[in-house]
């Protein structure tokens, strides 16, 4: 079946990405998806699938559900995938220099920690020494 008008149930979708249903149903709920309804089933096409990768992707690299809708919305309304992509990399510029801090602050409590860890040792030792 030719990718265009492959279709997926909410089941299919759940197992392929390893997520639950209720998560997809959130995601709806949210408006982040927006699947065909057929009486009471929901039908998945090719745009909802990729629009759930994106999603899904970008929780993993730590956007808000708010962040994700504005770049996956941006696709479709003005300025389209141009400002799409030029508020994607400023929010990749923001992610990446809150990541780098972050390390920078793990970084300086693991040689504040490597300090009392030896203190804590030197003492003890000349505790244990007299």
């Amino acid at each position: 079946m030719a990718l265009e008008t492959q279709t997926w149930s909410i089941a299919e979708l759940a197992a392929e990405y390893d997520v639950t249903l209720r998560t997809i149903r959130f995601y709806e709920d949210r408006g982040l998806l927006n699947p065909e309804r057929r009486g009471t089933v929901r039908v998945y096409h090719p745009r909802d699938r990729v629009r759930l990768g994106l999603i899904l992707r970008g929780k993993r690299l730590g956007f808000s559900l708010d962040e994700i809708a504005t770049i996956v919305d941006m696709y479709d309304a003005e300025p389209g995938e141009e400002g799409q992509l030029v508020y994607l990399l400023n929010q990749i510029g923001t992610r990446r220099a809150e990541l780098e801090q972050r390390r920078r602050d793990i970084d300086e409590t693991l040689r504040e920690l490597a300090e009392v860890e030896h203190r804590c040792q030197t003492d003890l030792q000349a505790l244990r020494t007299r």
